[in-house]
């Protein structure tokens, strides 16, 4: 399978298939470059990978019509879509576009707020930092645009799904 990917922005080809049916080893081509994984599904939106001999576990995240990949303690956003696939192509365009609801992932407490409403934002780059269960989550934007709205302060407390900003 070919697929276009957009994690934080940055647009990555990736041509993926298993090297052997019911398989956990895979023949990745990623940007043109060769990589060995091998990758089992770990749990349901939880995937075990081994890359060139690293071991990484990938989390995915849906919130509404937002794709969210968790490396760690690290999250992207993340667009999927197949090209050969109308739907696809559609998707994407209609996605960019339109004002876009950052949401609060977990419950937690707004440690910092990166930019003022009417403030340019590049698409990955942080707009508030939540702190959940001791950890600090960046939340980005999913998209170029303005903040047109703010809708926390710093020391506000959040619930999971709260709107956070609005990107347009």
């Amino acid at each position: 399978m070919i697929y276009e990917i957009l994690i934080d922005g940055r647009k990555f080809h990736l041509d993926l298939r298993r090297e052997v049916k019911d398989s956990e080893r895979w023949r990745c081509q990623l940007n043109g470059h060769e990589l060995h994984v091998n990758g089992v599904l770990a749990r349901p939106n939880i995937l075990s990978i081994l890359i060139d001999g690293k071991a990484f576990e990938v989390k995915r995240e849906r919130i509404g019509s937002d794709l969210h990949l968790w490396v760690g303690s690290e999250r992207y956003a993340a667009v999927l879509r197949d090209p050969r696939s109308f739907r696809s192509r559609r998707q994407t365009t209609d996605s960019l576009g339109g004002a876009k609801s950052l949401l609060a992932p977990m419950p937690g407490k707004v440690v910092r707020v990166l930019l003022n409403e009417r403030d340019t934002v590049e698409s990955g780059q942080g707009i508030v930092v939540v702190e959940a269960m001791k950890m600090q989550n960046e939340i980005k934007s999913p998209k170029r645009g303005i903040v047109r709205k703010l809708a926390v302060t710093q020391g506000d407390a959040v619930n999971a799904g709260d709107v956070l900003a609005i990107v347009e």
